[in-house]
């Protein structure tokens, strides 16, 4: 309801000047523990555990990565009600992305064109915002209060700097793999976004080996050190061909990856109604619902259940995540259907699978 009445006036702004404005307040509220603690009871959902590469999860629903590439919001995210919170994607150095504008809304087709292309602050700056201690407010620093583990899940999105290329993909990868081993719950390798040239090149089959066998041992090397689980999972594209997403799925499964998040942006743009349909970059919302449904059903009918899947792409609504669910995702995340149904979308969701 509180939405609907600031959806008109965020939507006269640009779409990354709104952006900026709602992840900024969500960052002065972990701030301020009063302000913390009033989002959380207006936005809190009921417990609905599940179980997925060896963590647990308060409830199945996720912020896709995106939108706080950062980790300047967290907790304030944490508040909202999600079972897991994705940050990045973050990429070695410091990039600036691309030029703006870089983000579009759709309106008449419920839809998001975004051409960002990886703009973060680099894995140092993101380090140092995941630190427990840093990540407290200044209230509770004032009093001295210690930092706590959060049943909010953390991950991590690991993506290549622009000027890295292909052949050297893996040296960033390694890199920010032992930056964030310590600090993440899980981490996801990003080879799938259209928005750095070359990327989506790594989910070929003898690429995607080349990378994710030398990441799985590098990954238990740090188990060895830190004494803990690092599950890895690998976000794919929506415009594969069914081949090309079989191969990598091979991939994924011969390198002992723990998991697969289907699926990115799409380059398609079929069906969409609006002037901005023309814009560069990849798209998200609605239109993608039916693509990340089909390469939902292939990645559950070949992984067969040795590793758990996480669906995000087009869910707009409770009833797209049900059947999200219902197919056979074991997690789903949601970016797009927050700009347009607000935040309440989250207790919705988790309302409305608690209730199947």
């Amino acid at each position: 309801m509180m939405y609907r009445l600031f959806r008109p006036l965020l939507f006269r702004l640009d779409a990354e000047t709104a952006h900026a404005l709602t992840l900024n307040a969500l960052r002065f509220s972990q701030s301020v523990s009063p302000a913390l603690g009033l989002l959380k009871l207006i936005y809190s959902t009921r417990s609905k555990p599940v179980q997925a590469f060896g963590l647990t999860f308060k409830n199945p629903v996720g912020l896709a990565a995106g939108y706080d590439k950062d980790a300047l919001a967290v907790q304030g995210l944490g508040a909202l009600g999600f079972g897991h919170i994705e940050v990045g994607t973050v990429t070695p150095m410091a990039q600036s992305g691309n030029p703006k504008p870089r983000i579009f809304r759709l309106v008449e087709d419920e839809a998001v064109i975004n051409r960002m292309g990886f703009p973060s602050r680099g894995a140092e700056f993101v380090r140092k915002k995941l630190n427990p201690v840093r990540r407290m407010s200044t209230f509770d620093l004032v009093l001295g209060r210690r930092p706590k583990k959060s049943d909010v899940v953390l991950g991590v999105n690991l993506g290549k700097n622009k000027s890295t290329p292909n052949e050297q993909a893996v040296l960033d990868y390694l890199g920010l793999l032992e930056t964030f081993a310590p600090h993440a719950d899980y981490l996801t390798i990003n080879v799938s976004s259209p928005n750095t040239q070359g990327l989506r090149d790594l989910q070929g089959r003898a690429a995607l080996e080349g990378l994710l066998t030398q990441l799985d041992a590098q990954r238990r090397i740090e188990e060895a050190k830190l004494e803990k689980r690092i599950p890895l999972l690998v976000k794919l594209a929506p415009d594969l061909t069914p081949s090309e997403l079989d191969d990598a799925l091979d991939v994924i499964l011969q390198t002992r990856m723990d998991g697969v998040i289907a699926t990115n942006t799409t380059l398609g743009r079929e069906g969409l109604r609006s002037a901005r349909q023309g814009e560069s970059g990849g798209l998200s919302g609605s239109p993608l619902r039916g693509k990340s449904e089909a390469v939902l059903s292939q990645v559950v009918k070949r992984v067969d259940g040795r590793v758990p899947i996480v669906s995000a792409g087009g869910i707009m609504n409770p009833d797209d995540a049900k059947r999200r669910i219902e197919m056979g995702a074991a997690l789903v995340q949601v970016y797009t259907g927050l700009v347009y149904r607000g935040p309440g979308l989250v207790r919705q969701i988790v309302r409305g699978l608690s209730s199947s």
